[in-house]
């Protein structure tokens, strides 16, 4: 059925170097269908909603160069937001009320399309609305376009935005090591890289084997984390040369659950219940000087990893700007209550198309790096994880420089 209206997008969760570029690209396709006379843009995700506050991205976006500095501009454009809406099960009067406002919003508004680019947590809103719209009469199609740098959503070969953090987190550790390199005296260099759950992003730092130099230890949370195994690796590699580069994952827990940086972090909690977390590599830096003894430093890449879009992947915005693009085609043709996902066809040369999936099997879950990508030891990733992860960051997509600067768009 054809369903002629407006649309809205918005953006939530962790920003990308990518995210954007997925907003182009609904944007984009919501532009060249008929049926979409308007396509609005939510400023800080469902929040904007709730406040009534939004923009007209059809009059911002009157000509191509605007889009095309848009998907590269890195965080959210738009604005983000941690919103948790209530559960559907036995609402309140209150949480009932929450519905009403969004769809009153809907409405008022004849918005038919409803987009939301994010993560796990960002699916959850999703999956909510999508739930709701079948208890009101008011036909909507409401549709998840994936976006994280932790690449842990289910349902899809990668995530967009992932690719690009990637990129960054090889070259900027293949940096490091030809940094270390250059000294005799015995050190050790912890490198701290995101992730509470999953450990692709730490897997990256394995990409650098393309150089023939990487990291010497990478420590993933899809592995219990031994103090003695890690004592023991580093000895280990320290008898082979002086300089030893470990790269670590943020949520490494040891065997009875505790996070390895428990002991420094705030213990503070975001809507969904995440604790925030940093001071891993911190953790492991005192350990290290403590039971080795020699030199000894941890460096964090904290939220670079997220905002580089200066050594962004080709590869990652040009399959963001589709899967966005898709997401509107898929709407339109009366897909509803889905999320976008890839589908990879062929690794040689390598392929990935737009498909979807149901969000009710995507919501509030974790993909996890494979075992087959980790190595025994549980300290390294194995030749079929590298293989995997490369294609991913393949491509560079420059932005335009001004004045030494890249040049970025501002929708506030």
């Amino acid at each position: 059925m054809v369903l002629k209206g407006n649309a809205i997008v918005g953006q939530s969760g962790g920003p990308t170097a990518a995210i954007n570029a997925t907003l182009s690209g609904v944007i984009r396709g919501a532009l060249e269908n008929e049926n979409i006379e308007t396509i609005f843009g939510m400023y800080h995700g469902i929040e904007g909603i709730l406040n009534d506050s939004f923009c007209n991205l059809t009059e911002m976006f009157d000509d191509e160069s605007k889009l095309v500095t848009l998907e590269k501009t890195p965080a959210a454009a738009l604005g983000s937001c941690r919103k948790k809406l209530p559960s559907l099960t036995d609402m309140s009067d209150s949480d009932k009320a929450v519905y009403e406002k969004v769809f009153d919003f809907f409405k008022k508004h004849s918005i038919r399309y409803f987009f939301y680019i994010g993560g796990n947590d960002s699916m959850d809103t999703v999956a909510k609305l999508s739930a709701y719209s079948k208890t009101v009469d008011y036909e909507m199609r409401i549709m998840g376009v994936p976006k994280t740098i932790d690449n842990d959503v289910m349902g899809t070969d990668h995530t967009p935005g992932y690719g690009s953090a990637a990129k960054y987190i090889a070259a900027s550790v293949s940096e490091m090591l030809r940094d270390c390199a250059v000294y005799t005296v015995k050190a050790v260099t912890i490198i701290e890289i995101m992730g509470r759950d999953a450990g692709w992003l730490t897997a990256a730092a394995a990409l650098t084997r393309a150089t023939g130099f990487e990291p010497d230890l990478i420590y993933l949370p899809e592995r219990v984390f031994n103090y003695d195994e890690f004592f023991s690796d580093v000895r280990a590699c320290l008898e082979k040369h002086p300089n030893v580069v470990v790269c670590v994952s943020e949520g490494i827990r040891l065997a009875d659950g505790r996070y390895v940086g428990e002991g420094t972090q705030s213990g503070v909690a975001d809507a969904f219940g995440h604790k925030y977390l940093s001071g891993t590599g911190k953790a492991l830096e005192l350990a290290v000087k403590e039971e080795i003894g020699c030199k000894v430093r941890s460096v964090e890449l904290n939220i670079l990893q997220r905002c580089a879009s200066h050594i962004a992947s080709l590869t990652d915005i040009t399959e963001s700007v589709a899967v966005g693009r898709a997401a509107v085609e898929n709407a339109v043709n009366g897909v509803s209550g889905r999320m976008m996902t890839f589908v990879r066809t062929s690794n040689e040369p390598y392929n990935c198309v737009p498909r979807y999936e149901d969000i009710d099997k995507i919501a509030n879950m974790v993909r996890t790096v494979p075992d087959s990508f980790i190595n025994e030891r549980g300290n390294g990733i194995t030749d079929e994880g590298v293989k995997y992860l490369l294609p991913l960051i393949e491509g560079e997509s420059y932005p335009e420089y001004k004045n030494g600067l890249p040049v970025h768009i501002s929708l506030k």
